[in-house]
């Protein structure tokens, strides 16, 4: 499955903000965008949500993205 997610760091609370469109999430994570720690937190927090590994989900492309 691949998903398009636009996180946001440094929330009070990692929560599903919204989905926008077909495979498209939009997350809040209270996780700083600093020595990794939004991914591996995204990375659990996503493993916890589809009940797999966190090792299983792979981040392909990052914050300087562009569409």
């Amino acid at each position: 499955m691949l998903l398009e997610i636009k996180v946001k760091p440094g929330s009070s609370k990692d929560k599903i903000i919204q989905f926008k469109e077909p495979n498209f999430l939009e997350i809040s994570l209270k996780a700083l965008p600093q020595k990794n720690e939004a991914n591996e937190s995204l990375c659990q927090f996503l493993g916890n949500i589809f009940k797999i590994s966190k090792k299983e989900i792979k981040i392909l492309k990052g914050k300087n993205f562009q569409k």
